[in-house]
């Protein structure tokens, strides 16, 4: 008989994604193994797993991307594959190369496709060349601030100063004269070369007014690329989503249609294989898009997706990396309307981390309701890692409903004493630019500024 799935799959991540992956791989009868830094031996996800393995290292975080330990732990424990989630090791070619060469499934794409996705410059070059709009700037790398100078000029102001091996909304800023260019120049690569290990920087024309969407794309052995709707990404705080939702709404049919077909060209430009998410970013005014970048992963709004389609999208990255194509029987059919609300741990108001304890957990349930969480009531949530807390996911047939929905969803959580954006998230379902839908990456100011000016904050 011809396996459909791996045996035991490793996740080598942690939190709530390893949750998540680890519920659908016990669905599947797939065995699981979960790693874990002694920081996080308590989370749920380490007992929920078949196996449950420390991973070492002076700090956290750097065990997590230790390729080496992983990948020893993984052919110990008798795995056979490898999901990497998201964040962490997930876009690291390296890893993909080292999981392979060790004789084990890697759930996701070719090394090959990160390496050309994971480089901004490299990707807009690769993807431009399809025919697919990317913004206006510069073809390569610049070396210096003068260049970036002489590049701004002739891009026009404003512009985004962006690191080339970029990723989650670190190193972008907007720089909107000359001297803004220089400092922004010098800042940014600063944090490029901290946080990617690449001081390597770009340019791009920044848009006033846009909307952050993206395409889920499935790309199989055969070639075949499957795109499963859009989602609209544009309620963000330091270029970092806090609110996804699918479909997104107020976009011209014709405009979709576009949006779906450059997503499959940008895939097929890198014979892209596995769950992958192609970026825009669309102008209000002219409807005119532009490329932004790929997600060679699965998404943290990957959920949304799901709700609106009625399918796993784990479900088919594990059967897409051991046979090459999707299950039998997937016919995923688009419905009704999902948002996803991100729950994290920090102020409110400037959306500085704030973790610690939780002694409350209340979380809502019910029909329409997806909660996917990596915490429970008696951890902590420590200064190491991202400030996510849990997903707070509602779906019904119209966005009306799902509005109504969300409020009920978000009036049922219950998370403390730490401080968390809750009382952010309330704000936002209420507001105005919210409800009507259509809103551009500029919401998260607008509704921050107006409750300020109500509670005099």
């Amino acid at each position: 008989m011809v396996r459909q799935f791996p045996r035991r799959l490793l996740v080598a991540n942690r939190g709530e994604i390893a949750r998540r992956i680890i519920a659908t791989a016990r669905r599947l009868g797939v065995g699981t193994v979960a790693i874990h830094h002694g920081v996080d031996a308590e989370l749920p996800y380490a007992a929920e797993a078949d196996i449950a393995r420390e991973i070492t290292g002076e700090q956290p975080v750097g065990a997590y991307l230790d390729i080496d330990q992983i990948v020893r732990i993984a052919v110990e424990s008798g795995a056979d594959a490898v999901h990497p989630g998201y964040g962490f090791l997930a876009e690291n070619a390296g890893f993909a190369r080292a999981v392979v060469e060790a004789g084990l499934t890697w759930v996701g794409p070719d090394p090959e496709a990160i390496t050309a996705m994971g480089d901004k410059v490299e990707a807009r070059n690769r993807i431009a060349a399809t025919g697919v709009p990317v913004s206006g700037g510069a073809g390569a790398a610049l070396t210096d601030a003068a260049e970036a100078v002489a590049e701004a000029e002739r891009i026009g102001y404003p512009v985004m100063v962006k690191a080339a091996g970029g990723g989650g909304g670190i190193g972008m800023t907007i720089a909107r004269d000359a001297g803004s260019v220089r400092d922004e120049f010098d800042r940014t690569q600063a944090i490029a070369e901290r946080s990617f290990g690449s001081d390597r920087i770009f340019l791009e024309r920044f848009v006033e007014s846009a909307r952050h969407v993206e395409v889920q794309v499935l790309g199989l052995a055969d070639g075949t690329i499957l795109t499963l709707g859009e989602r609209d990404c544009s309620v963000q705080r330091r270029h970092q989503k806090l609110v996804e939702e699918s479909p997104a709404l107020g976009l011209d049919p014709l405009v979709r249609q576009r949006l779906h077909d450059a997503a499959k060209s940008a895939a097929r430009a890198v014979g892209y294989r596995n769950a992958g998410t192609v970026e825009f970013l669309v102008d209000t005014r002219t409807q005119d898009f532009v490329f932004l970048e790929m997600n060679t992963r699965i998404q943290v709004e990957h959920p949304v997706t799901e709700m609106t389609h009625g399918v796993d999208l784990v479900e088919q990255q594990l059967s897409i990396a051991v046979t090459g194509s999707v299950t039998t029987g997937f016919a995923p059919h688009q419905r009704g309307h999902a948002i996803e609300f991100r729950l994290c741990a920090e102020d409110p108001v400037r959306f500085f981390p704030s973790p610690g304890p939780i002694e409350r957990w209340e979380v809502p349930s019910g029909d329409g309701i997806r909660v996917d969480a990596g915490y429970r009531a008696g951890l902590e949530i420590t200064p190491h890692f991202d400030s996510l807390i849990a997903k707070i996911c509602v779906f019904a047939e119209d966005r009306d409903r799902a509005l109504e929905r969300a409020r009920e969803a978000l009036d049922g959580v219950a998370v403390g004493p730490l401080r968390t954006n809750l009382p952010f998230l309330r704000e936002l379902v209420d507001s105005p630019e919210f409800a009507a839908g259509g809103y551009d990456t500029n919401i998260v100011a607008a509704v921050t500024s107006r409750a300020a000016a109500s509670t005099g904050r």
